[in-house]
């Protein structure tokens, strides 16, 4: 009986022990708030205008509010194994989770080992956003203004009701639309990451999306790979990527660039190159900041029939008192929508924003963005390497008070 006792005494501690060793944390960000954008475009020979704007309560000024589960296991031996589980929360739409290929942000497993670094698959972020993550002096924010990690901001429709962050109007060819810059998040993708060795990081990825060569409707290449190196020498931070996607359907007639987003790799029949260079200098009163951005997506059929994009930005970012930071950014870019037919439009942006941190975990935020375009040769139809009409001009402008809270 004692012996019995004894048994399952040390059962129950061992694994009590193993438990202990494994930990999972519960995470998000509720953002709530007022927008209001509006945007006014003038187009054709004739000067042809068009308004619109919109405002009113709603979630996701400054970020994205969302819910996640990561958890870590220390498997011994330095070795260790982690999941990350991250959807986004729809706050204009009942608060319900969002769904599609934005609605999962993050999901992956992964193992790591001290002294070299880790491994994962999964949905994750590209080696292009985690440099801007830590390069943009406006936090990548949801507000118009910055030509970077560009947003339209305020209201757009969505599934028959107006939701906030998706903008007043689809403005690709403006310039200035959601993920113009460069593609956020991969799914299918395996990430390196090598730990810090004097000052220096790596990271490497490497997206499969399968191949099926049994119908005619399907995708049969869709991959792309990516690189990143980041340097930190006491108050400097430089930082670089690289990454190209390929995705091509049987056939390969259509060409979309796709330029707003997606799940996987953006557009169709396309081979998508994109770079980004930033460099931060903490001066203690202000951090200064520099980005350099550029993106190219060319038809697999016809090398002449592209969309290109490239950026510029400076900022600062610097704390008024201990609770409030205060932030700028400015800058300037070109775009071309129409293949070597068309003449590169120029367009820019400045955003004005603060911070005003009531805790560790919340804050008051103000933020303020304007962009425009000017002599804006369109392709008739978006990529198609075939001039249109002129899009004499456009600019628009959003803004968003709110409070953030993060759990």
């Amino acid at each position: 009986m004692k012996k019995s006792l004894f048994a399952v005494a040390a059962a129950t501690a061992f694994v009590g022990a193993a438990q202990a060793q494994s930990s999972v944390t519960v995470y998000g960000i509720i953002d709530y708030g007022y927008q209001s954008a509006y945007q006014r475009n003038v187009t054709g020979s004739v000067g042809t205008l068009a308004n619109q704007n919109t405002s009113g309560f709603s979630g996701n000024g400054e970020s994205t509010s969302r819910i996640g589960f990561k958890g870590n296991e220390d498997l011994g031996g330095g070795a260790s194994a982690f999941f990350t589980v991250e959807a986004a929360l729809n706050n204009d739409m009942g608060g319900i989770l969002s769904t599609g290929a934005t609605g999962n942000r993050q999901m992956f497993v992964g193992l790591g080992k001290k002294g070299l670094g880790n491994a994962s698959i999964g949905i994750q972020y590209t080696p292009v956003h985690e440099a801007v993550g830590v390069t943009d002096p406006g936090g990548t924010n949801n507000q118009n203004g910055n030509v970077i990690y560009d947003r339209t901001g305020g209201f757009g429709a969505a599934s028959g009701q107006y939701v906030a962050g998706s903008g007043v109007g689809l403005n690709s060819i403006s310039g200035m639309s959601t993920n113009t810059s460069y593609t956020v998040r991969s799914s299918n993708a395996l990430v390196l990451k090598s730990e810090n060795i004097a000052g220096f990081t790596a990271k490497a990825m490497l997206v499969q999306g399968g191949k099926d060569s049994n119908t005619t409707t399907q995708t049969i290449d869709n991959s792309g790979w990516g690189l990143g190196a980041d340097y930190t020498w006491q108050k400097l931070y430089v930082t670089a990527a690289y990454q190209s996607f390929n995705n091509q359907t049987l056939g390969g007639g259509v060409f979309a660039p796709g330029y707003n987003g997606g799940g996987l790799t953006p557009g169709v029949n396309t081979h998508d190159n994109q770079q980004y260079y930033a460099a931060t200098y903490d001066f203690g009163i202000v951090k200064a900041f520099a980005q350099y951005v550029n993106r190219k997506v060319t038809n697999f059929a016809n090398a002449n029939n592209y969309v290109s994009r490239s950026a510029q930005q400076v900022g600062v970012r610097a704390p008024i008192t201990s609770a409030v930071q205060v932030w700028a950014s400015a800058g300037t870019g070109s775009i071309n929508a129409g293949g070597n037919t068309l003449t590169p439009s120029k367009f820019n942006g400045w955003q004005l924003g603060s911070d005003y941190m009531l805790s560790k975990r919340t804050n008051l935020y103000a933020i303020y963005g304007q962009t425009a375009t000017s002599n804006n040769a369109m392709a008739t139809a978006y990529g198609t390497n075939t001039a249109g009409t002129t899009q004499n001009s456009y600019n628009a402008n959003s803004y968003a008070v709110g409070v953030r809270h993060t759990f």
